[in-house]
């Protein structure tokens, strides 16, 4: 039997990286690690070998590009996501999770993966940041909002065939008219979201990923799915200390 997200299949360890060159990874490797996941920093190509996942954090989409290419990442990550390895993307991540970049700059690269367009910084910049309440398809306790975080965050403009939305948000001054904007997807083993709830301490989005990716390593090892699951543990204390706020995002 193997489970879905949501419904984790035992406490069989997988291994998830936080691509760490630039952005939120310690806030990341925590909440995975609180998650029930174990969590490591990627820097470099035999450490992205030894992940069953990768989560990309926030950032400044540009510079992360570049960085993935002087560290000789970019090729690795793109064959990892075309053979399947299940990857999140927050914010800047979801910009580097698309296929296609709507305003991007002159010789901009993604690792792609999710047949979709991403406008950067689409609800403005730094001062225009703001909280909301969303409702987010999927998870457990659907009906209780989860909070997320918009730091000169992307949206989604379109979106292709097997991409399903699982997240909007109404935003008037930032969209003419009022109306909503695609603030998460899924594509199969792929997750974006435009916002950071690695910085709120709601645990959901991160235990979404962690069961995600557990049910392919159980499909990949012929496990068998366990009657306990990751989301009765909503209440346990998290590992560590909670990490502080990021002081500065230029971007996503």
């Amino acid at each position: 039997m193997t489970s879905h997200p949501g419904e984790s299949s035992g406490f069989d360890p997988v291994v998830i990286g936080v691509l760490a060159l630039q952005g939120d990874v310690r806030e990341h490797l925590y909440a995975l690690e609180s998650a029930g996941a174990q969590a490591i920093p990627v820097r470099r190509e035999r450490e992205l070998d030894g992940v069953d996942a990768l989560v990309i954090p926030g950032g400044e989409s540009t510079t992360m590009d570049k960085l993935v290419r002087a560290f000789d990442l970019l090729e690795p990550i793109r064959r990892r996501v075309k053979e399947g390895m299940p990857a999140y993307g927050s914010c800047a991540g979801m910009i580097m999770l698309a296929d296609r970049v709507v305003d991007a700059v002159e010789g901009q690269r993604t690792i792609g993966g999710i047949d979709m367009a991403v406008r950067r910084n689409a609800f403005g910049r730094q001062v225009d940041s703001f909280e909301a309440d969303l409702a987010i398809h999927g998870l457990p306790e659907e009906d209780r909002p989860l909070r997320a975080v918009f730091i000169r965050a992307p949206w989604v403009e379109s979106i292709g065939h097997g991409v399903e939305v699982i997240a909007t948000v109404a935003r008037e001054e930032a969209v003419p008219g009022g109306g909503s904007r695609i603030v998460a997807v899924r594509q199969g083993p792929l997750l974006a979201t435009a916002f950071h709830p690695e910085l709120t301490g709601d645990l959901r989005v991160h235990r979404y990923f962690v069961d995600l990716v557990r049910a392919g390593y159980d499909d990949m090892h012929g496990g068998e799915s366990g009657e306990d699951s990751l989301w009765a543990s909503e209440g346990a204390p998290l590992r560590g200390s909670p990490p502080g706020w990021p002081e500065l995002h230029e971007e996503g």
